[in-house]
């Protein structure tokens, strides 16, 4: 899944003809925000984005309202729209629910046939190599992007829709928090070397007594590390 750009294939434009204007303003003003082009405490005013993106009030109104309802951003009295700043007591909440979804995805997917484990395993080791990468290359957004699809791809394959649902809603909540986690290289080399660790117990789940306990639980770890690291900055 990419969280920061549209997909702009065939059925992505047949998709855009069906889409409301009020929903494709909405799906801009996010991309912007997982991009970090919008940053917390940021205001939204309605004439800026009215003349910005060429559109008429409705739409902004529509947009701003359904951003508010995933809480993305929050309406202040008599001030505005503004980009949500989370608490200390939010973020470190959202850690702990996805901590507990992704060591989930991680039990259930050390069950999946061996074939589409394999395809799995493929992906997840073409997503640390892509980290590396961008390691070496100091580019934080192509390491954001690619640590977002490992992740993303254990829920994806354990195949369970309101977890995904949840987790995106989660993930979207998190990312600034997250790409300020992310944005020291020592914190990026560490993540990753968890990532590979985890990948390791996935290969090795059918191998060893209590293997599908161990990915469960490296899952679950590297996100309250990735919590912890958040903390110490």
């Amino acid at each position: 899944m990419d969280w920061t750009t549209p997909n702009l294939t065939p059925e992505a434009f047949t998709h855009l003809k069906n889409t409301s204007l009020g929903k494709l303003v909405r799906d801009h003003l996010l991309t912007q925000i997982m991009a970090g082009a919008l940053q917390p405490g940021q205001p939204l005013r309605e004439p800026d984005l009215v003349e910005q993106l060429q559109v008429s009030r409705v739409p902004v109104r529509e947009a701003l309202r359904e951003l508010e309802s995933m809480g993305l951003v929050v309406s202040r009295k008599h001030s505005g729209v503004y980009i949500r700043e989370l608490t200390t007591q939010e973020v470190h909440d959202l850690y702990q629910f996805r901590a507990l979804m992704d060591s989930h995805a991680g039990r259930i997917v050390t069950q999946l046939p061996q074939a589409q484990q394999t395809e799995l395993i493929d992906k997840l080791l073409a997503c640390t190599t892509a980290m590396d990468d961008a390691i070496e290359t100091g580019n934080t957004q192509v390491y954001y992007n690619a640590n977002l699809q490992f992740h993303w791809l254990f829920i994806e394959y354990a195949g369970n829709q309101e977890i995904a649902k949840s987790y995106r809603e989660v993930i979207q909540k998190l990312h600034l928090a997250r790409v300020k986690n992310l944005s020291s290289k020592e914190h990026r080399v560490q993540s990753n070397a968890e990532h590979k660790q985890i990948v390791r117990a996935l290969i090795d789940s059918h191998a060893s007594i209590g293997g599908a306990a161990r990915c469960a639980e490296l899952l679950s770890h590297h996100v309250i590390n990735a919590h912890e690291r958040l903390s110490d900055m």
